[in-house]
């Protein structure tokens, strides 16, 4: 296993643990695209959330921050990233700035997003 699948698998793990996720959302391990017949499996594994009405932009940013702090120095970023491709990167930074920037994603039209 990869250092990049271990740390997916953490994410994932955190997020099914988190009692607000699994309320609001289904927690999803996936495979972002198939490889190519004859290939050696996915291209590329992510943690999928397919969110529900009661979805808080801030319960879901002070989740990734809390995983992020128990990833010590190094801390992998997090994209989330909307199926229309407009997405944000969660890296060091406090939880309010993290759910700031959900919010940017998750109620701006496509063409309102800074993709920051």
């Amino acid at each position: 296993m990869t250092t990049t699948e271990a740390e997916l698998r953490s994410l994932h793990a955190w997020l099914l643990a988190d009692s607000q996720a699994r309320r609001c959302a289904d927690v999803r391990w996936d495979a972002a695209a198939q490889a190519p017949v004859g290939g050696m499996g996915p291209l590329l594994d992510v943690v999928s959330l397919v969110i529900g009405s009661g979805f808080s932009a801030a319960s879901l940013a002070v989740s990734i921050v809390q995983w992020r702090s128990t990833r010590g120095a190094g801390a992998p970023s997090v994209t989330v990233e909307q199926p229309d491709g407009g997405r944000v990167t969660i890296n060091d930074m406090p939880a309010d700035e993290a759910e700031r920037l959900l919010r940017s994603l998750f109620d701006a039209r496509p063409e309102e997003r800074d993709g920051s």
